[in-house]
């Protein structure tokens, strides 16, 4: 019998997916839950299995075809399942990657089918993904001169915003790489030892995102400095006992506790746009920046709020190192009412985030660093202390969020800092 493999529904807010790599050939035999093809999406790129084991008959989607949800993807004949195990040898189910190693694959367009891996089991590595595409792609001797990219038209996003923007009139927005009424972009003029980086999928994602926030929503930034002595004296007293049980006590941990108890005490930061409308989430769910070997990406933490430090520590630890071993999924990332950024290792003093859309707020993290700062002694008098100060910078969306209600949440943000007011 034919069975339809369909495009999961791959989080609550995804309605669609595109074709990145098929795993298998029509008339390959595989098993129940072998990897059959990568689904990218706007949030993450996961790897559908197969439902059933039997014959792929048929492909139905090329690669790069976008799929909505329940859309057909292949057929499978589970008639076949039967002989599965004796043909399954020459397919793709044997190849052992991890996700990263099969992202990857995919960025240096190689076929793990054709590698031999050199890692335990026979599990292909990284460096066995490079070898062979160094391999496919024998290095080419120098040009003589760099050549010059392809011109290439505003991406499909940048139009149809565009568009939007331009169907009652008025404003029409510049176009990316291309200039705004009589001013045009120059053109790039190769040069000995200029390199041209094509925009992965990823990267194109994420300019198109952050330009349509930065035409969509009218940033405001406001930033408040964190006299941080009396919470870095908490963490410095519980920081062992935490190790101890194998999760860091980090200072974005109890920025991130702060910020979820200010959002429940200044609903409209925790908010999104609707047509003409806005709605007041009721669940608060932070969205934490993290590193990955994608680049950044922000998972979410649900009903942040409901959680102490303790639960805050684990959730972002949990997160973070999933995150960097490629095992987050799409369902992490998707759903955030609000976003936390932090500065990463190579810190600097303060920074105005782009809001995460469709979130009416961001709040990013500055460097630590100790500073001088006067303080009230015992019997009144003003004296001088050296204590770690941070920088905390907001950034909202004024077309719902006035700056009364944004100084509220960050002062209340910086009152629950400096008073230390948190139980670890």
């Amino acid at each position: 019998m034919l069975i339809d493999v369909t495009m999961p529904q791959l989080g609550e807010s995804v309605s669609e997916g595109t074709v990145a790599k098929w795993r298998v050939r029509e008339g390959d035999v595989v098993k129940k839950d072998d990897p059959l093809v990568e689904i990218a999406t706007d949030k993450a790129d996961s790897e559908l299995p197969a439902p059933h084991g039997g014959k792929v008959v048929r492909i139905v989607a090329p690669e790069g075809a976008v799929v909505a949800v329940k859309g057909v993807l292949c057929q499978i004949d589970d008639a076949a399942a039967a002989s599965a195990e004796e043909k399954v040898a020459d397919g793709a189910s044997r190849t052992l990657a991890s996700p990263t190693v099969r992202r990857e694959a995919l960025e240096r367009d190689v076929d793990l089918r054709d590698v031999k891996g050199s890692g335990e089991r026979g599990r292909i590595t990284r460096e066995d993904v490079a070898r062979a595409s160094s391999v496919a792609t024998p290095e080419a001797p120098a040009p003589l001169a760099p050549t010059p990219p392809p011109k290439r038209s505003p991406s499909p996003a940048a139009a149809s915003l565009a568009e939007a923007i331009n169907q009652g009139g008025g404003f029409v927005p510049p176009i990316p790489g291309v200039g705004y009424g009589s001013f045009k972009v120059p053109v790039y003029r190769p040069h000995d030892g200029d390199q041209v980086v094509p925009f992965t999928r990823r990267r194109r994602i994420t300019a198109d995102h952050m330009t349509y926030s930065k035409v969509v929503s009218p940033h405001v930034v406001t930033v408040a400095e964190v006299d941080l002595h009396k919470t870095s004296k908490l963490r410095d007293a519980h920081k062992d006992r935490y190790k101890k049980d194998g999760h860091p006590l980090t200072m974005l941990a109890f920025v991130a506790v702060a910020t979820a108890r200010a959002l429940r005490e200044n609903p409209s930061l925790n908010a999104r746009v609707i047509e003409d409308a806005f709605v007041l989430l009721k669940d608060i769910h932070l969205g934490i920046a993290v590193d990955s070997p994608d680049g950044l990406v922000v998972p979410v933490i649900r009903r942040a709020d409901e959680l102490g430090v303790r639960g805050i520590v684990r959730a972002i630890d949990d997160l973070a190192t999933r995150a960097r071993t490629g095992k987050i999924t799409i369902d992490d990332l998707s759903g955030a009412s609000f976003s936390v950024a932090t500065p990463g290792l190579k810190r600097n003093l303060f920074g105005g985030a782009i809001i995460n859309q469709p979130n009416a707020g961001i709040l990013r993290m500055g460097e630590i660093q100790k500073r001088v700062v006067v303080v009230e002694g015992p019997d009144g008098e003003d004296t001088m202390a050296i204590h770690p100060v941070m920088y905390i910078a907001l950034s909202y969306d004024h077309r719902i969020v006035d700056g009364v209600a944004a100084n509220s949440f960050l002062f209340r943000v910086s009152e629950l800092l400096e008073k230390g007011d948190f139980e670890v």
